[in-house]
């Protein structure tokens, strides 16, 4: 388990009422919490486990426009503010600076790649810039030589601390009035009148006007005890950081076989970027028909592997008595074990083209869990089947830096005011053909 994440005090006493329930205590959940309190909306979060525990203190720590799927954008914009905003009037350090993030380019087809989508990114105000070869060696001196034909930089993209941010957040929306309880498995929903009126908790009854779904890698699961068929596949990758080292470069940077970023105490964090692990489980199956295009287009940055999972997730239970403890009890944090070869790929690759890291020492090594959607688009808004029911989930590896953005977003969304962004891409509905 990832060990070094900051901690809240939890609240021990869960009320009996409250406007809005939130299943799930990742970042998704802990932003929606806060901006709901922001606006005079009574929240509790309820989590399973720890705050922060999977994958939201598991992953890069990047904060990014760059790259991202262009109906992500705006959100992505928008959640770069929010973070700006924060170093202010937070109250608490998330560790977020704008530090810059490249990409380099390694083939005359990536290139033409990065042009069209800069030209897309820029027409909706992303900051971003082509690299020639020079223009990338000033940059990054640090390099060796290389055949790199460029990168494409965008110099107000950053980075903020995983280990850190969830927690800090939590305490703020605390001080606006939101409640927090950790060790608080939800079992099932309570409906009436064809509508959610309340959740039912490992520790009692709690009525509530809706219900924010954002359990990560877990809400497939909990959806189909509802009868509502969503989408998601875990994918697994596997991530390192390192003890101190100074006088590294600044800037994240994103290769085929690489990804770095700095790290608030001199350390990097390091991954291996077109190698994730898709584990063969039933949902494989289940959404095979979903997920097949998406498997054609990133075939090269999934290694699919059958093992124990599969029977795991075969003997899971899709109903279960709300009086009865659930899966989401006998498992109370996925902690998937890290790839050492992946691992070793990424270190040897990142060596190879920055001998600043030659003889790196590695603090530690740790896997997480990705909630990832046919489209690699979250889901974000209203369950039309099931009124009172809202779904913040399906991030795909990029929710972290979103994530303020995306609290903003469902806040809006349930306090009935105009919403950051355009909800439309992210809507449930667009999966309702495959339904």
């Amino acid at each position: 388990m990832y060990p070094h994440i900051q901690m809240i005090n939890s609240d021990t006493h869960l009320p009996t009422h409250v406007d809005v329930a939130i299943i799930g205590g990742g970042i998704i959940g802990v932003c929606t919490a806060y901006f709901l309190a922001a606006r005079g909306v009574s929240a509790v979060v309820l989590e399973k486990g720890r705050l922060a525990a999977e994958q939201s203190s598991r992953n890069w720590g990047w904060c990014r426009t760059l790259g991202r799927d262009l109906a992500e954008i705006p959100l992505a914009m928008a959640s770069l503010k929010i973070w700006d905003d924060w170093q202010t009037t937070l109250g608490e350090d998330t560790g977020f600076q704008r530090s810059g993030i490249l990409y380099v380019c390694e083939s005359a087809r990536q290139q033409a790649e990065q042009a069209h989508w800069l030209r897309a990114a820029s027409a909706q105000g992303v900051v971003a810039r082509e690299l020639d070869p020079v223009q990338l060696r000033q940059l990054l001196p640090q390099a060796a030589r290389h055949h790199w034909l460029g990168a494409l930089h965008a110099p107000e993209d950053g980075r903020a601390e995983p280990h850190m941010a969830t927690a800090a957040i939590a305490r703020a929306a605390q001080r606006l009035g939101a409640r927090f309880h950790e060790q608080c498995a939800v079992r099932g929903l309570i409906r009436e009148a064809g509508r959610v009126s309340g959740v039912v908790t490992e520790h009692g009854e709690l009525r509530c006007a809706s219900v924010v779904l954002a359990g990560g890698a877990w809400s497939s699961l909990f959806c189909r005890t509802l009868g509502i068929r969503l989408p998601q596949l875990k994918v697994i990758a596997s991530v390192l950081r390192t003890a101190p080292m100074p006088g590294g470069p600044e800037l994240a940077v994103g290769a085929h076989d690489f990804a770095f970023r700095k790290r608030r105490d001199g350390g990097y964090t390091i991954a291996q970027r077109s190698a994730n692990i898709a584990p063969i489980t039933p949902d494989s199956f289940r959404y095979l028909a979903d997920f097949l295009p998406a498997l054609a287009r990133q075939y090269r940055e999934l290694r699919v592997r059958l093992g124990r999972q599969f029977i795991d997730e075969w003997r899971l239970p899709t109903h279960w008595s709300p009086d009865r403890p659930g899966p989401f009890e006998a498992l109370r944090v996925l902690d998937p074990q890290p790839d050492r070869a992946i691992l070793a790929e990424a270190r040897r690759a990142l060596c190879r083209h920055f001998p600043f890291f030659e003889g790196l020492q590695v603090s530690q090594t740790w896997a997480g869990a990705m909630d990832a959607t046919p489209d690699a688009l979250p889901v974000i808004g209203p369950v039309a089947e099931l009124p009172g029911l809202f779904l913040s989930t399906g991030y795909s590896g990029h929710g972290f830096g979103i994530a303020p953005g995306a609290g903003a977003l469902m806040a809006d969304l349930i306090s009935g005011q105009v919403p950051v962004v355009s909800p439309y891409p992210f809507r449930f509905e667009r999966f309702s053909r495959a339904r």
